[in-house]
């Protein structure tokens, strides 16, 4: 059957698949016992918080997030927090997923039953840690993306330079998922595929550049605006732009197809995931984090796995600039 595209609220590029509606995400269904619990049980309960201290929304937002991080083992980002009456509402994301969840107004507990942050438990959360990822001697990484996604080019950002460090001892691979914001991400696509074929060494490279130019960007996809701007990146690169257009036109399509169907077999549909060891990953936008992550599904990490790399988050979409953990997808 056919995949519908769509996009979810934040601009998570997504793929839909109504032929096959299972729930494989396991925060769809906490949030959902969130929801319920709240409904039932909760509207007359903490008004004004179980111990009366009332504490700003964003304060007990963010409060929240760090014990659902401690409980999950990361990924969980702060988005947003309201005030809606008896408690607050805050918007977190997670696994490609803006889920809702509850906090009382003095920020000590979670409300699903109700879970106190401090350690002291009125009801066990149906939150658990994922499952420890498979470990390797060389960990197989694969970054799933849409080429003008523009949480796939805010990860390529964060995690090239960890990949670039680790170098051979790792078997890394950006995935196309197909293209969902017009022809333009599709023929990107091809491009980088055909790069990646012909160019090895100079992939990476090239990714990151694309990735981090704001004029690439600012033309929307117009073949016209970007051709000379994609040009100077092969100049930069010593990229032979003769031998990219000639295997887009005898390869690229096959290429394409076969990325494509890879990502339907893997049930890939959202921009980015990221696998390793054949393993669904959560990390950090951050090339620490992305490091962090890797480093810690190899049987003996290398030395590599102790430098500094960058904190920060990088920013959303196309350009150079930073970003809050707010803004992944």
């Amino acid at each position: 059957m056919e995949k519908n595209k769509n996009s979810d609220e934040d601009g998570n590029d997504i793929k839909i698949d109504n032929s096959n509606e299972k729930i494989k995400n396991p925060w769809m269904l906490v949030s959902i016992v969130l929801g319920i619990a709240l409904a039932i049980s909760l509207v007359f309960v903490f008004r004004g918080g179980m111990t009366g201290n009332v504490i700003s929304e964003n304060e007990a937002g963010k409060s929240l997030v760090s014990y659902l991080n401690a409980q999950t083992g990361g990924g969980v980002e702060y988005i947003s927090s309201k005030d809606i009456g008896n408690l607050y509402e805050t918007t977190v994301s997670y696994q490609g997923q803006n889920i809702p969840v509850y906090i009382t107004k003095d920020g000590e507990y979670f409300v699903q039953g109700a879970v106190s942050i401090n350690g002291n438990a009125i009801a066990n959360p149906n939150i658990q840690a994922p499952a420890e990822l498979p470990k390797s001697d060389k960990p197989v990484v694969e970054l799933y993306v849409f080429t003008y996604c523009p949480y796939g080019t805010q990860s390529e950002k964060g995690i090239i330079p960890a990949v670039k460090l680790l170098g051979n001892k790792i078997d890394f691979k950006i995935r196309q998922i197909g293209a969902m914001h017009g022809e333009h991400e599709k023929i990107e696509a091809q491009r980088q595929l055909c790069i990646n074929k012909l160019y090895p060494a100079k992939y990476l490279d090239y990714t990151l550049a694309f990735a981090l130019s704001s004029e690439i960007g600012n033309c929307n996809g117009d073949a016209t605006c970007a051709g000379p701007k994609i040009d100077a990146l092969y100049n930069q690169f010593g990229i032979d732009k003769t031998k990219i257009d000639s295997c887009m036109k005898t390869d690229g399509v096959t290429l394409y197809a076969t990325e494509e169907s890879n990502s339907q077999a893997k049930g890939v549909s959202g921009s980015p995931t990221l696998m390793i060891n054949g393993a669904d990953a959560q990390s950090g936008r951050d090339s620490t984090s992305y490091l962090k992550t890797i480093c810690s599904t190899f049987n003996t990490e290398p030395a590599e796995c102790s430098q500094t790399l960058s904190s920060t988050s990088p920013s959303a979409g196309f350009g150079s600039g930073t970003g809050s953990a707010s803004s992944a997808a």
